[in-house]
């Protein structure tokens, strides 16, 4: 007999026919009437070649081969259920995993000290390994070298999944006393003007920006990139150049270096953080649970 040709059922049919010692108490165990309990345990006995339970005066006795594989058929069954119905309840305290995050700098600062703290006090067995982004897009969610991302683009790929979980409007950070801090309200023009240092993990010179100034009739002038808005910081902290980026990611560190944050002086789309993941994730239970914690974390 082939592998194709056993039928499953026979196993449960088996084990419970073991469990019992008769063909009516495995027939009431497994919902199914005596008559087709007893048509089992004819294909069983076909099939093994064995009586696997003999009649002893009015009691079914099993066979030693019945005997001998008792506690391996129950084994087997088990982990067949285990595979074709696996159990959905994730138990924190025992979980044992390591997941890989490749998430935006700006998003790690943001949002990784909560998700750290968070995983820690649900599941201590869990460790994070957060990522640098890198400068080309990566199929390391595809090849499942990486769980989690989270940055601003949304994936087109049909097999990647994607939430945008949190959104925030643009502003302008600059030192203390830089000149744009000397007038009331900042005028477009004035933002052209202005020296700017952009962030592009690719090293784009224009973004979005650009596009809104050119619908003003304005141009700006970029003088540099960075690959992260920490290392913009640092170049706006000692000089006179101006980075725009989004507020919630920006506005606590340009506070904490003694930065200053000013609106921007016109319309700009928001900028959108989306986390995204590969479908073969899309019903693991300690993944669903980590992807419930990340949206937390990055919550406005």
């Amino acid at each position: 007999m082939t592998l194709m040709q056993l039928d499953l059922n026979l196993l449960a049919a088996l084990d419970a026919l073991l469990e019992e010692g008769s063909v009516a108490g495995a027939a009431e165990r497994l919902h199914v009437t005596a008559p087709a309990m007893s048509r089992s345990l004819g294909r069983i006995r076909r099939t093994t070649g064995d009586q696997i339970l003999v009649r002893t005066g009015r009691t079914m006795t099993p066979t030693p081969y019945a005997i001998a594989v008792r506690e391996q058929v129950h084994e087997l069954l088990q982990q067949v259920q285990g595979v074709l119905a696996p159990s959905r309840e994730l138990d924190l305290t025992t979980l044992e995993r390591t997941f890989t995050l490749r998430w935006h700098d700006s998003l790690v600062a943001l949002g990784g000290p909560a998700l750290l703290a968070a995983v820690r006090e649900q599941a201590p067995g869990v460790r994070l390994r957060f990522l640098a982004e890198s400068s080309v897009d990566t199929p390391e969610l595809r090849r499942g070298e990486v769980d989690l991302e989270a940055n601003a683009d949304r994936p087109t790929a049909p097999d990647i999944r994607a939430d945008r979980v949190a959104e925030s409007q643009h502003v302008i950070v600059v030192r203390q006393g830089h000149p744009l801090t000397r007038v009331r309200a900042v005028t477009a023009a004035q933002y052209a003007a202005a020296e700017h240092i952009t962030v592009s993990r690719r090293g784009r010179l224009g973004n979005a920006l650009d596009d809104a100034l050119a619908r003003l009739g304005l141009t700006r002038r970029v003088v540099a990139t960075a690959p992260t808005e920490s290392t913009a910081l640092e170049f706006v902290r000692d000089s006179d150049l101006l980075v725009t980026a989004p507020e919630s990611t920006t506005r606590a560190t340009a506070t904490a270096l003694g930065l200053t944050v000013l609106p921007l002086p016109f319309e700009l789309p928001s900028a959108a953080v989306y986390l995204s993941w590969h479908q073969r994730y899309d019903t693991d239970p300690a993944h669903i649970w980590l992807r419930d914690l990340a949206r937390s974390a990055l919550a406005p």
